[in-house]
């Protein structure tokens, strides 16, 4: 594996300036892309799974933190309350309070259950400068975040299937875990105490768990404060394990909030809330994506996706052609012409773009590619609309594969 430090910055991706400060990183054109793709990706698998998305405001008063627990049991990894108009705002750590603001606003029947809340925003933490590093520990993190409201029969299905989405997120990007963890509370003071909540919550997990057939290992000390999750682990490229994805119960912000819905018997129930990150931070899943596949991405996530090469200067008029059709398509191309250096050159050069075009005399005359791919395997030349068109369903599947029959 690589370091996602050394190789995000040769690679143009993103960088970072002391004016700005430390662990705030900014993202350069060809890192933007991969983000953006990331994100899309995110957005609409979430979509597919019923998921409505939301915005919310990335401050919130210092009250809306004490009713959530985060105040209490959170303060130190939180910026400083900052007095707004004799008001005390914080920079919010965390998304939930928000949206159980957002679920609390207007009154909900079961039959609206499970009601799942989605959110690519940003969440900030006071992380001191000796543990920050490139884009796995930084100080605004953008999380893809959701929490589903549900029934207390709903949530074991809803935890099975947030590990549903975040296997098949990890096969589209690649990407292997290091290990299931089922974190639990442990003995310091930093858990709400509340025995029973944690026991259920806990046998939820585990049974999940155990009928999904994932391998995992039980850890206390690792439970976020307000309850148990299932945190999915990658190891870096020095061997360090972090947490990429999780999947939380959690009965007591419904409490604190008075979040409730209408049953099928006519009274209020307490909902059960269910938070799930798929890919976790954008910023820590691309530093793992950097250092899983060093810079050459899936073509669905490659900042540039197709490479049109012509031979000579005679084939520049094809090669735009050929151009124009891989725009036309959707696909990321630029061509490099012939005055850039010999073939072989502008091969090493794109070495790690997916899909190398090539246009000869003869490929030109006939209205046809030669295809060489990432991988070094050189296909058969094919008709431009073809290929064009292969490309782009390969990349639209979101298929790790470069080529299939």
């Amino acid at each position: 594996m690589h370091d996602h430090r050394k190789l995000g910055r040769e690679l143009g991706l993103f960088d970072t300036d002391p004016l700005i400060g430390a662990g705030l990183p900014y993202w350069l054109p060809a890192g933007a892309i991969v983000r953006h793709s990331l994100e899309e990706y995110i957005r609409t698998v979430e979509r597919q799974a019923g998921y409505q998305h939301v915005y919310s405001p990335v401050l919130g008063k210092r009250e809306l933190y004490e009713i959530s627990g985060h105040w209490a049991h959170y303060r130190d990894d939180m910026y400083p309350a900052m007095d707004l108009g004799g008001e005390q705002m914080v920079l919010r750590p965390s998304l939930c309070p928000h949206h159980a603001l957002m679920y609390r606003a207007r009154s909900h029947s079961y039959r609206e259950l499970p009601l799942r809340m989605a959110e690519l925003g940003a969440m900030y933490r006071s992380e001191l400068s000796g543990v920050l590093g490139g884009l796995t520990r930084v100080r605004c993190i953008q999380l893809n975040d959701a929490h589903i409201f549900c029934t207390l029969d709903q949530v074991a299905e809803e935890v099975a299937g947030a590990l549903a989405l975040i296997g098949s997120a990890y096969r589209a990007m690649g990407i292997s875990t290091e290990r299931y963890r089922l974190s639990l509370p442990g003995a310091s003071g930093k858990y709400v105490a509340a025995p029973d909540m944690w026991q259920q919550a806990s046998k939820i997990l585990c049974e999940v768990l155990d009928r999904s057939g994932v391998p995992y290992e039980a850890v206390e000390g690792e439970a976020a404060f307000y309850g148990p999750k299932i945190d999915v682990q990658v190891s870096d490229h020095a061997g360090r394990e972090s947490t990429l994805s999780t999947i939380q119960v959690d009965f007591y912000q419904p409490e604190q909030f008075d979040l409730s819905y209408t049953g099928a018997d006519g009274a209020k129930h307490r909902p059960v809330m269910v938070h799930r990150s798929i890919i976790g931070s954008v910023e820590r899943a691309v530093a793992h994506l950097i250092e899983q596949h060093g810079g050459a991405f899936p073509a669905w996530l490659a900042p540039l996706q197709v490479a049109v090469l012509p031979i000579h200067e005679a084939e520049r008029s094809a090669a735009i052609d050929l151009r124009d059709r891989c725009l036309a398509a959707g696909l990321r191309v630029q061509l490099i012409d012939a005055e850039a250096g010999s073939l072989a050159a502008r091969v090493r050069e794109t070495r790690l773009v997916p899909y190398q075009l090539i246009l000869g005399p003869a490929e030109t005359s006939n209205g046809e590619v030669a295809v060489r791919l990432r991988d070094g395997r050189r296909l058969p030349a094919q008709p431009m609309h073809a290929a064009v068109a292969r490309i782009r369903a390969l990349i639209e599947s979101r298929d790790t594969r470069l080529w299939s029959e």
